[in-house]
Parts: structure tokens; sequence; C-alpha cells
């Protein structure tokens, strides 16, 4: 099932930015280069090009950016596009990395990335300067920002290096007896700082759901469970009067956090740990609007620093040893953290948010009461779609 949109799809309404996440001109240098990390964190929207307008969205699709789908796979810039999926009769996302004109027959793949692999740094000790003068700079641009920050944080490095460089406040969002919600305590107190716990209910899985469903344009049970902690979390920041929720998103796919891209099973092509991290940095595009739109439905801006281009393109250029093996995953992305953070957060692991917070446990349970059992094929997807129904 397809969440119901509103009726009435606009062009890109006359107060919506023409363009989201960055300035125009740094867009067009960057079509005019080619260059796919011209120093953003991301963006969208439509860039005027000697008058011609062109429809664009940056190479890991960070800013979502949505067409009609009857208008697929011929969207121009004239065309109905928008930047929620509901304001649209029928959303496609916009290709990653592609433009658009209305000379076009269909969107161009104009940016990838940089492919094949640019040379590693092999210095083991510059590779990981390079990284941390990278995060730096990215989270120095994130609190430059007029925007009131709040963290996401649920105990982990990642988490945990967002917060201590943006010295914002910080939020966990679980079940009273959750992971995260342990985790985070004690991170919180081994780094000096105080923590706001959003403790759930079953009821606000039940309440949050549609209105997720309607803001990603998603309805499977995986995309549900990964966003609703995102919401939530987001929910509580916004009532306390915060404009922004910065999050530690992409760290795991940039510097190697994910068991198979070590064990190179079922789950990777790749026949290396460097070809298996590529791939992870690959599906980012598939990833990042879910979450976006999930923490924009809350009322704030997403601020996801580990994802600036520099961070990306210093993560692309990590050696093998500053990757992951079965010992250690994200060493690189750790070794930095390690000279902010007490090495007891920066060495820990941590659950995915969806199993740290229980909401994908709470989420399966209201689905089996509700009766929609196990054994049925996809029982939580078919929960969700119950709840669009009513």
């Amino acid at each position: 099932m397809t969440p119901t949109p509103p009726s009435s799809p606009p062009s890109a309404p006359a107060t919506t930015p023409q363009l989201r996440g960055t300035d125009p001109d740094t867009v067009r240098t960057a079509l005019e280069s080619g260059e796919p990390l011209p120093g953003t964190s991301g963006f969208a929207g439509v860039v005027d090009i000697d008058g011609r307008d062109h429809l664009v969205r940056d190479v890991l699709g960070r800013v979502p950016l949505f067409v009609e789908r009857d208008q697929a796979p011929t969207p121009t810039p004239t065309d109905a596009w928008a930047y929620t999926p509901e304001e649209l009769d029928a959303p496609l996302p916009f290709p990653a990395g592609a433009v658009a004109t209305p000379d076009d027959s269909a969107p161009q793949q104009r940016w990838t990335l940089p492919d094949p692999d640019p040379d590693p740094i092999e210095d083991v000790d510059t590779a990981r300067a390079v990284l941390e003068s990278a995060i730096e700079t990215a989270a120095t641009e994130a609190a430059a920002t007029d925007a009131d920050i709040a963290v996401a944080f649920s105990g982990g490095v990642d988490s945990a290096l967002v917060a201590e460089l943006l010295d914002a406040p910080l939020y966990v969002v679980g079940f009273p007896d959750s992971h995260d919600v342990e985790a985070a305590r004690s991170a919180a107190a081994a780094m000096g700082r105080e923590l706001t716990v959003v403790e759930l209910k079953p009821s606000d899985l039940e309440r949050a759901v549609p209105e997720i469903a309607r803001a990603t344009g998603r309805v499977n049970a995986m995309d549900i469970q990964i966003a609703l902690p995102l919401y939530l979390v987001g929910e509580r920041v916004a009532a306390d009067g915060f404009d922004a929720l910065a999050v530690g998103q992409g760290a795991d796919e940039l510097f190697g956090g994910y068991e198979k891209v070590v064990r190179l099973d079922h789950r990777v092509e790749a026949e290396t740990t460097r070809g298996a991290v590529r791939e992870q940095i690959r599906s980012l595009p598939e990833q990042l609007p879910r979450d976006v739109r999930a923490i924009e439905a809350a009322g704030l801006e997403p601020i996801a620093p580990l994802l600036h281009d520099e961070v990306v393109d210093a993560a692309l250029r990590l050696p093998d040893e500053l990757l992951a093996d079965e010992e250690t995953r994200k060493r690189g992305f750790r070794q930095v953290a390690v000279e902010y953070l007490p090495e007891e957060v920066a060495m820990r692991d941590k659950k995915a948010v969806q199993y740290g917070s229980l909401v994908a446990r709470e989420l399966d349970r209201l689905a089996r009461q509700a009766g929609y059992k196990r054994r049925m094929d996809d029982h939580v997807s078919k929960y969700v779609d119950s709840l669009l129904d009513e």
C-alpha cells in the first residue's frame, strides 16, 4: 500500500526554495567539473545555467527530491517536483547524482563516487590525520549554523563523537529496558554530560507509524522500524525548543561498521573489505531520504556531519589498515574518536537503532496482538498497512 498523499500535486511552490543544501554557484562549478564531492553536505533542487533550469541531486542523495511517477523517466525542472513525497500524486525519487533539463529525454547521471577507487593514502598516520581534519571541518560547519541543535544519542561512538564536537544536548529514545537507553546513560556519564531520556510506550508507535509512512513514502517494516526512533526523539527535541537534530548517520557505511564487510558473506558482492565498504557507501542514497524525512516530519532540520563531502572523500582514501577486520570495525574512525572521547565510548559497539531501542520488538508485538502472526508473510508490513487504512 502507498500512503495517501494530497490530491493536487504542485510544481515547486513559490514558497519552496529552488535549491537546498548549498549555493547555485557551487552546483554550477560541480556540473562543469564533474566533481562529485564539491565540499557540501548534499544538495537538490533547480539551478539556472545559461538561462536553462537544471534539476539536480547530489551524489549520495542526502537531500530528498521527488518527481511525479507518470513523468518518469523524463522529469524536468518545469514538471511537478518536490522535496517531500506528500506533495505529489505518485512520488518517485529523483536519482542521486543526476541532472535533468527540459532538453533531456531522461535524467543524466552526472556524478558518481570516485571509481575506480582513488589511490589510498598508504601512510596510516597521514590518512588518520586527513580524516580527523575532515571531521573537524564538517563539525565546524555544522556548528556554525544559526540553528539550536540537539543530538540523537545512542551511546555509540558515532553519535558520541558528533555530540562532543558540537557540544550539543543529548537525547536518547527507547523503551525503558532497551540497550540504547542503558548504553546512552553509561556513555553520557563517562563523558560527563547530561542526558534526556525519551521513554517510549507502545501507543507512541501506533500513533507515529502513519505519520512516518506519509512523510517517507515508505511502508515496509524495516524502513518504518528505523525511522520511528528518529521521528519520536525528534518530536521531543522539537517540543523542547530546538531547531535541528544532529545524527551520526553514515559512519557504519563509510568506515566499515558492518559485520558483512569483514565476513564478505552472501550479503555483499565484493571480494575485499575495501570493496564491501564501497558497496555500503553506494547504499546510502536509498537509506538517507528515509532518515531525513523522518527528522523533518518532526519539525527539525537534520544535521549529519559525518556525511559531509570532505569526510566521505577522506573515508574513500583510507588504507585497509584503517577500515575493519574481525577484531575491530571502523578502526580509523575509532582512532580519531579516542582523541575526543573516553576510550570505553570510542571503542564500544552498539546495536542497530531499531533493535537497540526495542522499537522492532515492540512493533512486532503490536502486529501480533492485532492478529498479524509471524507465520504470515511480512506480517509487520501488513500491520503498518492496517494502520494507514484506519
